[in-house]
């Protein structure tokens, strides 16, 4: 069998480095870290560098011994500090106890993060850090009696079902408290007021299952969509804005962001950045034009360009454009449609490709400064977070620019070279690829170029040329936030911001591209714009005013965790806007015929009906009233069921509009036994006299096409492989769409043009679809109406 050999030199390094390993883990489980925790520590080189850095120097001033409550103050202060250079400064504070909780190391970390520049000033910082500030046990006991008496009604009736939580507010008067102390003061005090625990204090809550928390979830948002704003409010944009949008750092004050890394260059170009903008907001919306946007883009768009707005700001419209062989103009064209139909103009629309030279001499640059190098590995082999190390990492620089050099003119296929970064991103991910041969012409620059920048390289690089002040994306681009300051900061240019907030998503629904052209395929649905899909063409198709979406938008608000709604809230906020927007209307899907036998008059009437019955100073319009009239044929029963309000024997009704109320005289069938027409007669009410229900109709009737929409899912999470095993393809639910092709309506509608929008009275709101034609009609249901279609 053969035998494994390694070299002296192997064997000595790996034996240092266990012995190293070691080292560092008694040192770590010596300041009070489990022996797991300090292994996981470990696994992270930067913070295991800096808290051995930490606790090596803490010793020089305690001695080998650390008590475990620094020790925990060293590991925050190792795993919370972005810059190192003020390290030893922190360390001396803990060390000599003059820090010695963590409100006031929380204070410290947020004073040196807000002032990057030498020297720090020591009178101002233990000023805000709390150095010196002694809090007694006799503060503390009179704070929390204080917040106990405040809640003592609902203590006393909940017990210790009470959210505790709300005990711990003597943190908030008592500022450098220690926590623990506050809480130890609670548990002892709420002891005494109520008494050791009894029976049914012990008693388990019932457990709520997930499908109730989401529900509780989208019922909190109906409260803020139909009880809220949708009763006549409106919100104000920094209402809309609420959330994370709070946090937001002032222009020129970047440093101030957690997590944000200065270098010794950052105040200097902050101070450029500011007479550039004037302290001017810059937002960007920055969409790939591979697709169509969709109710997610809506909340994008809302977001970076309502926050400008608010802010006196202004917001780009920058085209994605790297990848050539996915962009259609189609697409650009259709995302420029969809961010003015929303109501948005861009101060300036912009390309990724217009910055290509200047990206390109960075990228040049980035090589010089032995930050990137050229690289051969296949994709295959870079995909995953857990990827070997590139072979090509270390080669020499001269080498890497004349290989990047040969990609620009050509000299390498598809696939065969790459320029990568040396970083390693938050998730894992090793040096990701710059820039990539692709040898597909571009729809701006043409054959120029052979190769093309990344999003991970163009993205914040793109930022900073427009000098955007808050990059605003989406929690998936949080991973990349990493690379997005590095990649700024190690060419020495003005680093923005990134902020990230939590997708929005629908239930019943897909938006992925790829998903989208499978249905498209598959027939399930004609295109992009089906009224059935939740992208933006789709809903304008469908008949959403963009008001709707926005209001959408504002009141599900701007948060961290991902949003996923139910549409009937969309859906509700449609509602608001038409029922104030959409001129009245009769319409009759399934008519069956009604003669009166006694009409007033030997030609039609002209019957005035009010565009908007709530308020008539809005307008009418005129419709015929013939002696032959269509009304909806389940408005009519021979043999009613009990409840049943509408037209049967001996039961009148009333047409609405007309001021006449019909009374069935004749049933006339035809040779199968189905219903062909009524014949009834018809009066005036007398006084006091109201009929049980008044009925829509039409007389001399346009015949249309409309075609009625249901959710395209059956389940409320397609994709989801638990509740649905067979695909999203699978879920279809074949009732989603039905085409009345002879649908009545009134001729009040027949000068309509595509998108206007209609309520048919008691049917719902309804939308012209461009399948329209001259003398051709076609309208798509938007929403039914609030009431149940069947009430009456």
């Amino acid at each position: 069998m053969p035998t494994c050999k390694f070299s002296p030199k192997f064997l000595l390094v790996s034996g240092v480095s266990a012995m190293a390993a070691l080292d560092s883990l008694s040192l770590f489980t010596g300041l009070g870290l489990s022996e797991q925790k300090a292994r996981e520590t470990l696994k992270n080189t930067a913070l295991s560098a800096q808290l051995r850095e930490a606790a090596t120097q803490a010793q020089q001033t305690l001695g080998s011994t650390i008590d475990k409550a620094t020790g925990t103050l060293l590991y925050g202060l190792a795993s919370r500090l972005r810059d190192s250079r003020r390290l030893s400064f922190l360390v001396s504070y803990i060390a000599s106890k003059k820090i010695h909780t963590e409100p006031q190391l929380s204070a410290a970390l947020e004073y040196v993060r807000s002032h990057p520049l030498d020297p720090i000033d020591t009178v101002d910082f233990e000023q805000e850090c709390g150095v010196g500030v002694m809090v007694t046990p006799e503060q503390i006991e009179e704070a929390v009696e204080a917040t106990i008496n405040r809640h003592r009604p609902q203590l006393l009736v909940k017990r210790y079902r009470f959210n505790m939580g709300l005990l711990m507010e003597a943190r908030t008067v008592l500022k450098w408290a220690d926590g623990k102390m506050i809480k130890n003061e609670v548990d002892m005090q709420v002891l005494h007021l109520l008494g050791p625990k009894m029976e049914a204090d012990l008693e388990k809550k019932p457990k709520v299952a997930k499908a109730q928390l989401e529900e509780t979830d989208w019922r909190t948002a109906k409260d803020v969509i139909e009880n809220g704003e949708a009763a006549g409010q409106s919100l104000s944009l920094m209402e809309q804005l609420r959330g994370e949008a709070l946090k937001f750092h002032k222009p020129g004050e970047n440093y101030k962001t957690p997590g944000y890394v200065t270098t010794p260059h950052t105040m200097d170009l902050l101070k450029q950045h500011l007479e550039i903008t004037g302290g001017q907001v810059r937002t960007r919306f920055p969409p790939e034009p591979n697709g169509i946007l969709h109710i997610g883009h809506a909340k994008a768009i809302n977001f970076n360009f309502g926050y400008a707005k608010a802010n006196n700001g202004i917001c780009f419209l920058r085209f994605d454009d790297t990848n050539p062989e996915k962009e259609e103009a189609k697409f650009f064209t259709a995302i420029c449609d969809m961010v003015a139909w929303l109501g948005y103009t861009p101060y300036k629309v912009t390309y990724a490709s217009d910055y290509f030279d200047q990206l390109y001499v960075w990228a040049v640059e980035l090589i010089h400064r032995g930050k990137a190098y050229v690289c051969h590995q296949r994709g295959e082999e870079l995909k995953g977070h857990n990827s070997l190390p590139s072979p090509w990492r270390d080669r020499p620089m001269e080498e890497s620019l004349l290989l990047f050099e040969a990609m620009r003119k050509g000299k390498f296929s598809e696939g065969e070279a790459t320029l990568r970064m040396k970083l390693v991103m938050e998730d894992g991910k090793m040096d990701p690829v710059a820039y990539r041969v692709k040898y597909t012409p571009h729809h701006r620059t043409g054959d120029r170029w052979c190769i093309y920048p990344t999003y991970d390289y163009t993205h914040c690089l793109c930022d900073s040329i427009e000098h955007i002040t808050h990059s605003l994306c989406t929690k998936e681009f949080q991973a990349r936030r990493s690379s997005y300051f590095w990649l700024c900061n190690v060419l020495d240019v003005y680093c923005p911001v990134q902020w990230e907030y939590g997708r929005l998503n629908l239930h019943y629904a897909v938006v992925s591209k790829r998903k989208i052209l499978q249905l498209v395929a598959a027939g399930a649905v004609r295109d992009w714009d089906d009224p059935r899909l939740f992208t933006l063409t789709a809903l304008r198709r469908r008949g959403f005013p963009p008001e709707a979406v926005n209001n959408f938008c504002a009141r599900v608000g701007v948060t961290v965790a991902q949003t996923t709604m139910e549409p009937h809230l969309l859906e509700a906020c449609v509602r608001d806007v038409l029922n104030d927007t959409a001129p009245r209307a009769m319409a009759v899907l399934e008519s069956l015929r009604v003669i009166i036998t006694n009409f007033p008059d030997a030609k039609s009437l002209d019957i005035q009906v009010p565009n908007f019955p709530a308020d008539e100073t809005k307008g009418s319009h005129t419709v015929p009233f013939a002696p032959t009239v269509f009304i909806e044929r389940t408005d009519f029963k021979e043999e009613p069921e009990p409840g049943f309000k509408r037209l049967a024997w001996g039961q009148p009704v009333g047409l609405r509009h007309t001021g006449y109320i019909i009374e069935l005289q004749r049933v006339v069938k035809g040779p199968s036994g189905c219903v062909e027409s009524l014949e009834v007669t018809c009066r005036h009410p007398d006084a006091g006299e109201k009929p049980k229900a008044f009925i829509h109709w039409v007389s001399q009737p346009l015949i249309c096409e409309i075609r009625l929409y249901e959710r395209l899912f059956q389940h409320k999470n397609p994709e989801d492989p638990a509740e649905v095993p067979g695909g999203f393809l699978s879920d279809l639910n074949p009732a989603s769409l039905q085409v009345v092709e002879t649908a009545l309506v009134d001729c009040s509608v027949i000068l309509a043009k595509p998108f206007d929008k209609f309520q048919f009275e008691r049917l719902g709101y309804f939308s012209v679809d461009p399948d329209s034609r001259q003398g051709q009609l076609v309208f798509n249901r938007t929403v039914t109406l609030k009431e149940d279609p069947g009430k009456v």
